[in-house]
C-alpha cells in the first residue's frame, strides 16, 4: 500500500476534503474587494471570515483526526452560517459541500472493520439451520 493511501485510510479524508472545497468555493464566489468589505463593516467581513474558517476546519479534520467531532460540528455551523453571509452559501454549492463534508467527518469511525454484505450472512445462516421435514 502506498504512503498516501495509508495516510488517507487513517483519517476522514473525504469529509475533510469536501469541507475544505466548500469553504474555498464560497471564498471564490465573493465579489466585493477587501477594502469595500472593510468599509461595509462586520457583515461584509463575515462573508470572508466564515468560509475561511470552513477551510481551516476542513484542513484540521484532515491533519488532526482525533478532534474530528469538534471540527465537524464547527464546520456544519459555519456552513449553515454562510447561507446569510456569503451569497446564499456560495450559491448553495459551497453550503452543500460543507454540510456533506462535515457529516462525513462526524460519522467516520477509526479502526472499523469493513462491513460484509447482509445477504451472504443470511444465506449462510439459512444453510446452517436444520430443516424441518413433515
Amino acid at each position: 500500500m502506498s504512503g498516501f493511501r495509508r495516510w488517507r485510510a487513517h483519517r476522514p479524508f473525504w469529509g475533510g476534503l469536501l469541507l475544505t472545497l466548500g469553504g474555498a468555493e464560497i471564498l471564490f464566489t465573493e465579489k466585493a474587494a477587501l477594502p469595500v468589505v472593510m468599509h461595509i463593516g462586520m457583515q461584509g467581513l463575515a462573508g470572508y471570515l466564515l468560509p475561511g474558517l470552513m477551510v481551516i476546519s476542513g484542513l484540521l479534520v484532515l491533519f488532526n483526526p482525533a478532534q474530528r467531532l469538534f471540527y465537524s460540528i464547527c464546520g456544519v455551523l459555519l456552513s449553515l452560517g454562510t447561507w446569510l453571509t456569503s451569497n446564499l452559501g456560495g450559491f448553495l454549492v459551497g453550503l452543500l459541500l460543507g454540510v456533506t463534508g462535515s457529516c462525513l467527518a462526524f460519522g467516520w469511525l477509526p479502526d472499523q472493520e469493513p462491513r460484509r454484505p447482509l445477504l451472504p450472512r443470511r444465506r449462510a445462516a439459512a444453510a446452517a439451520a436444520p430443516r424441518e421435514t413433515s
